[in-house]
C-alpha cells in the first residue's frame, strides 16, 4: 500500500546564526516541525531583529483511516 503525502508551502523565521553550519542546523530543525523539507530558500533578512525568513515546501504524511 502506498502511503499518501501532501505538500505544504510554509514560511518560518530563524535567528541569524554565527556560522553557516549552525544556520543549516537551525533551519533544518525549524522546518522539521512541519514535515520533511523538499526545498527551502532564504527570502528575507531582518537586520533589526537579526532573523531570516525562510520559505519552504515540505511533505506531510496523510493518515488514511
Amino acid at each position: 500500500m502506498v502511503t499518501p503525502f501532501m505538500t505544504q508551502f510554509i514560511t518560518v523565521e530563524v535567528p541569524i546564526a554565527p556560522s553557516v553550519a549552525e544556520l543549516q542546523v537551525a533551519i533544518a530543525r525549524s522546518l522539521q516541525r512541519y514535515g520533511d523539507p523538499l526545498r527551502w530558500a532564504i527570502t528575507a533578512v531582518n537586520a533589526t531583529t537579526q532573523t531570516l525568513q525562510i520559505e519552504a515546501v515540505v511533505t506531510v504524511r496523510i493518515d488514511v483511516a
